[in-house]
């Protein structure tokens, strides 16, 4: 898989410096142009396959945690600047699917990137994690939203 992942960055990078452009756009299509290059002339070896399901996956990953960090700076943000509260505090016990330490360990640091929650303990077992959240109206929801979203395009791409 690093030997599809280094193939494309080089020709990637052979892509921009024969269109003498070298803005970011340029790399981004590129890099996008010489991925599907290597995924139709590729054969079905299954490392290859991880590598081609993997990249989308983890374009998709990125995607959804920008939208979410936006969305929870803007909440955060309404909150600061008008006089109601519409805040409601919780310490949320999240039950984790994730069981390896670097699973844990990014689950942990992405809803802490995001603003409003905050990582703060996992139990002995690894089995809870548990979460600060400024906006916890309904737990079993707020649980919800960090399973389905989170730990499970998390585990997507790292298993």
């Amino acid at each position: 898989m690093r030997g599809k992942f280094l193939t494309n960055i080089v020709l990637t990078i052979i892509w921009v410096f024969l269109t003498g452009s070298f803005e970011v756009v340029n790399f981004v299509f590129g890099f996008i142009v010489t991925f599907l290059i290597l995924w139709i002339i590729s054969s079905k070896d299954t490392q290859t396959e991880k590598y081609f399901k993997l990249i989308p996956k983890l374009i998709s990953f990125i995607f959804f945690f920008l939208w979410e960090v936006i969305k929870a700076n803007i909440q955060v943000a309404y909150e600061v600047i008008t006089p109601q509260n519409k805040m409601k505090p919780g310490i949320v016990a999240l039950p984790l699917e994730a069981k390896t330490d670097t699973e844990i360990t990014l689950l942990a640091n992405l809803v802490t990137l995001t603003p409003g929650t905050l990582s703060l303990d996992v139990s002995e077992d690894k089995n809870v994690l548990y979460i600060h959240a400024m906006y916890v109206h309904d737990k079993q929801e707020f649980i919800n939203e960090i399973k389905n979203g989170f730990e499970r395009k998390l585990l997507g791409i790292l298993r």
